[in-house]
């Protein structure tokens, strides 16, 4: 059974806190929609929502 890897965005003396951000993007090709992940700051996300 193979172990799953976990990567961890935390650094030393860095106390941010990060969000998941998940956004349906439509396909122009096809029309159907698929979704697109991005970790970002919390005091960036409504900036980020807003592209």
């Amino acid at each position: 059974m193979a172990k799953k890897v976990v990567a961890t965005l935390k650094k030393e003396g860095a106390n941010k806190q990060y969000a998941r951000v998940i956004k349906a993007v439509k396909s122009e090709k096809s029309g159907s929609y698929s979704y697109r992940e991005e970790m970002v700051p919390v005091d960036m996300v409504k900036e980020t929502l807003a592209k």
